[in-house]
């Protein structure tokens, strides 16, 4: 097992090394930089641009050395905690990530609490009452919940609290604790605008995660091993919580890979509509503005999340099922 993770730690290093070279090259392929689409921007709204300024502001990015040494200062910079500056937000990047970062995991995490909670006992009836009523309800309910995207639902529900009850349901929190430190009246806050989000992005969510746990049950619950915990008389459902739930489980423990960096990135669309400061919108505007090192430093950052993640669903689903090793070979 030791040999196995310290393996898997010395191949993040590559791959991480790769993933940047992709994330850097992606960003720089089209055409111009940040400042050119700063000049347009100008210019649009008739603004006349001094062509100086620009080329001292050229010069003060670096953006006028070569891009190989452009990525050079970008990685070596990272590996000693300094992710760049932001062209846009004329902040380092961790002051412009700041409490975003913070509200984006409680989103999320709140968001992911939600569904579990929802999904389990709805995916556990559904399953062990298969055709009944309750099943083709519960089954109508989550394609619905699986057809509605969630802008169309975060929209609906914004029209619906501006016009019965005369207020706005967007952000996470009150605009006076804006840019405010944290206390305890801003986490209040927080809790009470947290709710909406969290339907609005958990239900799709939940009504997946619901076909998806019926479905590895009904192809658990009728096996020998099943029938023959049945025949020695353990109770129904210490018989159901204790061998077909744990193998039907697998596809949660998977899908750590892709959880954790939706911790961070969070609904970017949904964040937009309901006006949220999460870290989606930044991400969208870091890439239209060609803001590189925001990007760049966030998509590394999602991306080493996404490696940690599937070595630690590995670990798990070896310790879950004992059909999995981590070591090849022939088990006698």
């Amino acid at each position: 097992m030791l040999q196995y993770i310290l393996r898997r730690l010395l191949i993040m290093i590559p791959t991480l090394v790769v993933i940047s070279m992709l994330v850097f090259t992606i960003i720089k392929l089209p055409p111009g930089d940040y400042l050119d689409s700063y000049i347009a921007e100008l210019q649009s709204q008739g603004e006349t641009v001094d062509p100086k300024k620009i080329e001292f502001m050229r010069q003060q990015y670096g953006l006028d050395q070569p891009a190989w040494q452009q990525y050079f200062t970008w990685a070596s910079g990272m590996l000693q905690g300094d992710f760049g500056y932001s062209f846009e937000y004329d902040l380092p990047v961790t002051e412009v990530m700041g409490d975003r970062v913070t509200l984006t995991i409680m989103v999320s995490l709140f968001t992911v609490i939600f569904t579990w909670l929802l999904a389990f006992p709805i995916a556990l009836y559904s399953a062990t009452h298969q055709y009944s009523w309750g099943d083709y309800g519960l089954t109508f309910v989550g394609f619905i919940g699986l057809a509605t995207p969630n802008f169309l639902l975060a929209l609906v529900m914004l029209y619906m609290a501006n016009v019965h009850f005369g207020t706005s349901i967007g952000g996470l929190m009150d605009p006076r604790y804006l840019d405010q430190p944290w206390n305890w009246d801003k986490f209040v806050s927080v809790l009470e605008h947290l709710w909406i989000p969290v339907v609005v992005i958990g239900t799709s969510g939940t009504a997946g995660m619901i076909r998806r746990l019926r479905a590895n049950l009904l192809d658990e619950l009728h096996k020998p091993y099943v029938v023959t915990a049945q025949a020695k008389g353990v109770p129904p459902l210490k018989r159901l919580l204790k061998y077909p739930l744990r193998v039907a489980l697998n596809f949660f423990i998977a899908d750590i890979g892709s959880l954790l960096p939706s911790l961070i990135s969070g609904a970017e669309i949904v964040a937009v509509v309901l006006s949220l400061p999460t870290t989606g919108p930044i991400l969208i505007s870091a890439l239209q503005s060609q803001d590189m090192y925001l990007a760049g430093s966030f998509l590394m950052f999602l991306a080493m999340l996404t490696i940690v993640g599937v070595l630690i669903s590995d670990l798990l689903l070896a310790w879950l099922d004992p059909r999995i090793r981590l070591t090849g070979g022939a088990q006698k």
